[in-house]
């Protein structure tokens, strides 16, 4: 496939499909990384979710794939989050031609909003603790899938997803992975900043004064 309209009839019915399997909530959106960056969507399904139409432009993610500060662009099941705060699950596939250059790119954007606070909601109501009595252990083939298993586990006890995280749920979320070791992972610090979308002097802030009222309720 040299560009995106040698598939244009396969990828509209791959388009109807989605938005008739995944309903109004969810915005489906083709971009041809060929157009200039401004009017990249070719195709879009329940463009309400992010107020796009068809001759709207793509993310900062997409950005960086094409400028190549990051190889591999696909990501699956990630959050992000609207101006308006709302809450958006997403997942990006992207599209190369014979040659191995990018031509496009598939997003799904899922509006979860509603149900995220669903979820706190019964949370509150339930006052039920999912975590297991005694202390899990988990295997792993290398260790940043540890780290990604203490980031996720961190998100759990917060109840709700790092980016709609206020200061104090950060900090609780921050001595979690403390308590847990996570720090001791080689280059953690940069995956947890960019995880809780904070600066590293914040982060190094916050870990201060986790360790200072820690050190403080020791000398009581």
């Amino acid at each position: 496939m040299k560009n995106l309209n040698e598939e244009k009839e396969f990828l509209k019915q791959l388009m109807d499909m989605l938005e008739q399997q995944l309903g109004s909530y969810t915005e489906i959106v083709l971009h041809d990384l060929k157009k200039d960056y401004a009017n990249t969507i070719i195709d879009i399904r329940n463009g309400h979710v992010t107020d796009r139409e068809i001759g709207g432009t793509g993310s900062n993610l997409g950005l960086e794939v094409l400028q190549g500060t990051v190889k591999d662009g696909n990501r699956f099941n990630y959050i992000t989050r609207l101006k308006d705060n709302r809450v958006l699950r997403s997942s990006s596939l992207y599209i190369k031609d014979d040659q191995g250059d990018l031509i496009g790119c598939l997003c799904v954007n899922t509006d979860i909003t509603d149900t995220v606070k669903m979820e706190s909601y019964l949370k509150e109501l339930n006052h039920y603790d999912i975590e297991p009595a005694e202390r899990q252990e988990v295997f792993v083939t290398e260790v940043n899938q540890l780290l990604e298993y203490l980031l996720q586990e961190g998100q759990k006890l917060v109840g709700k997803p790092a980016c709609i995280m206020n200061r104090e749920e950060k900090i609780q979320f921050l001595k979690y992975l403390n308590d847990k070791g996570a720090f001791l992972i080689t280059k953690s610090g940069e995956r947890i900043q960019s995880f809780l979308g904070i600066s590293k002097y914040t982060m190094y802030s916050y870990l201060d004064m986790i360790k200072n009222e820690a050190s403080a309720e020791k000398n009581e």
